[in-house]
């Protein structure tokens, strides 16, 4: 296993997760089982919601460091690239002798999809070496999403709790979550799906409001993605609150999430209330399904001030 050198400064936000090489199919529609459908083009993109979010966090104006797994490859090069371009620390990232994850995303004309990752190398993340515990130590938030281990997402958590670094937790994809990760988190990012699947049977019933509130038996902060229909909001301490999304030209879903979450968190490192935090979210969310493919689509800083003066948004925080 080789890394890359230590950074210059400590980051603002650390960001524990996949990467992957993307492959994105242009489809009228997603297969059902046991069908098969011709594709009208293919396209190879950087991905994995690690990176998204990394390169988010990024672009939204935080000091960002990737804490990763790349195999020893031509997509784990081409990676490793993408992160330099884009201006995010790579002094974490994992080189191993284990191929590079990789998605296959189709995409239908309506702009949803269906994808199936491969993990690869990312499945190798199952802990931190002394400098990840460093960096996280010294960050202001900790983001980390479920496309690695739960012993290398637990690991970070706990570093970051000693620490005092907040813990961002996109719970996707939806799996059961053991008490203690939960335990560590200050702020649950899901979708409506994910928030269902977490709270149970006596969370469900279709009120995503009333799923939040159960949540919060679990974690101190919750946002639930709610797709064109922005967000909705929840702390222990005050009261919910929802977020309408502006109304777009939905292109390609792919990575809105990842934005919504790497957005979130640099607002929450650079000191936004989490109202305001949501808000720029929700906006960067719904300029990049405007754009295809997940790194391509995801808005600068200078952008998402545009959208939220147009919108009446809050200022910057």
């Amino acid at each position: 296993m080789t890394e890359h050198p230590a950074p210059a400064s400590a980051p603002d936000v650390v960001v524990l997760g996949s990467a992957n090489a993307d492959v994105v199919l242009a489809v009228e529609r997603v297969p059902a089982a046991g069908e098969t459908v011709l594709a009208r083009s293919t396209a190879r993109y950087p991905g994995g919601k690690g990176l998204n979010q990394a390169v988010a966090a990024t672009r939204a104006g935080a000091r960002t460091a990737f804490l990763a797994a790349l195999g020893q490859d031509e997509a784990g090069s081409a990676l490793a690239a993408v992160l330099t371009e884009h201006g995010v620390s790579a002094a974490l990232v994992r080189r191993v002798d284990v191929p590079t994850g990789t998605a296959h995303i189709a995409v239908q004309d309506d702009g949803d999809n269906a994808i199936v990752v491969a993990p690869g190398a990312n499945a190798t993340l199952t802990g931190l070496t002394g400098r990840d515990a460093e960096a996280i130590a010294t960050a202001r938030v900790l983001v980390a999403q479920l496309e690695v281990p739960l012993e290398g997402v637990l690991a970070g958590a706990r570093a970051a709790q000693g620490a005092g670094t907040a813990v961002v937790l996109n719970a996707a994809p939806a799996r059961p979550l053991p008490d203690e990760l939960l335990g560590l988190v200050d702020v649950l990012v899901v979708n409506e799906h994910e928030a269902a699947e977490l709270a149970g049977a006596s969370g469900a019933g279709g009120d995503v409001g009333a799923t939040a509130r159960h949540l919060l038996q679990r974690v101190p902060a919750v946002v639930v993605t709610l797709g064109g229909a922005g967000a909705l909001h929840a702390r222990r301490t005050a009261e919910e609150g929802r977020v309408p999304a502006p109304v777009v030209d939905v292109v390609d879903t792919t990575g809105a999430g990842d934005t919504c979450t790497g957005v979130l968190a640099a607002a929450l490192a650079q000191g936004a209330p989490l109202a305001d935090a949501v808000r720029r979210a929700v906006v960067a969310g719904a300029l990049s399904v405007q754009v295809r493919g997940a790194v391509p689509s995801i808005p600068t800083a200078e952008q998402v001030d545009r959208a939220l003066a147009d919108h009446g948004g809050a200022a910057r925080g």
